[in-house]
């Protein structure tokens, strides 16, 4: 298939694999790079010397194209920046964060920039901002979300409406159905997160994916908004997170539930009852764990029937 996303990215095929905190690391992103699509290392929960090493890592296990996610609220982002550089990374997504802040600096050295966004409103200052493309990220996406809450049913095509350069949608595929979906809404093509989460390569915790095979319809809440809205898979946490909302909390004391490091507990770690379980909706459309190669191809065989079967 060839279309903007895989030409931008030279690419197989138009899936990106989201570059989430705690499961996304070089074993990850080097197999959806050698299954054809774009694997991304997620820097967001990795200190300096150990992205150098991922990255390392990932060019001796794939020679095709990757990238690194960065989001950046990050402390050392200059260091990250900077190993980017050094390391010849040519293709960079950022988020959380204001895009103008790296984008010329990015691409001045050669590198591919595209910006995640959830609302129209971002994905034109990402535009104006010159990046070469855009994630838009729907409602039902895992781990920290938009404030607006606009599902990617409706948001994609609000921002093809609007955007001219390429979009890649999020949020809620898992399936060639859920990409046929997005694509005709007017996506160039998917990031997919939850569904590579369980899978074999991902760094998650087995405790964590096993939780996430098991999700059905409605296990999950988007919270704590008034910090950075996150969703979350239901357990221990999430329920004192429920009963701390009861008593109408301050900021303050949400923090102070929260404290620091439950996503790395509860994704990387296993702990199923402290730590934060990050994942998307459609957590309730995967029911088993298996190779990153095989769950592509899985969706582009689907991706290409169901548009066949509709065309007929």
């Amino acid at each position: 298939m060839k279309n903007s996303i895989t030409q931008l990215f030279g690419i197989k095929h138009p899936i990106v694999q989201g570059g989430m905190v705690w499961n996304s690391g070089y074993k990850l992103a080097s197999a959806v790079s050698n299954a054809g699509g774009l694997g991304l290392i997620g820097a967001g929960s990795m200190h300096p010397e150990v992205l150098r090493e991922h990255i390392q890592k990932c060019k001796k296990t794939t020679d095709k194209p990757f990238g690194v996610n960065v989001p950046m609220l990050y402390p050392q982002i200059q260091e990250i920046m900077d190993i980017l550089v050094d390391k010849g990374i040519k293709i960079v997504f950022t988020s959380a964060g204001n895009p103008k802040t790296w984008t010329s600096f990015l691409q001045s050295k050669g590198i591919t920039v595209v910006h995640v966004v959830s609302s129209v409103k971002f994905a034109l200052k990402a535009q104006a901002a010159g990046v070469d493309a855009v994630v838009a990220e729907g409602f039902e996406a895992g781990g920290h979300n938009g404030r607006e809450e606009t599902t990617t049913f409706t948001l994609i095509p609000m921002v093809k409406e609007k955007i001219e350069i390429p979009l890649i949608a999020a949020g809620g595929i898992a399936t060639g159905r859920g990409m046929l979906a997005a694509m005709v809404l007017g996506a160039d093509g998917v990031q997919m997160g939850s569904r590579f989460v369980a899978s074999e390569e991902s760094s998650a915790h087995q405790n964590f994916k096993d939780v996430v095979v098991d999700a059905e319809d409605g296990d999950t809440q988007l919270t704590l908004k008034e910090l950075t809205p996150v969703r979350l898979l239901k357990g221990q946490f999430l329920d004192e997170v429920r009963s701390l909302y009861k008593t109408n909390p301050t900021k303050e004391q949400l923090q102070e539930l929260l404290g620091r490091g439950r996503a790395k507990k509860g994704m990387l770690e296993g702990d199923l009852k402290n730590g934060e379980l990050e994942i998307g909706q459609v957590a309730g459309l995967i029911h088993q764990i298996k190779p990153v190669a095989e769950i592509v191809k899985e969706v582009i065989e689907e991706f290409e029937m169901v548009k066949k079967s509709m065309n007929n």
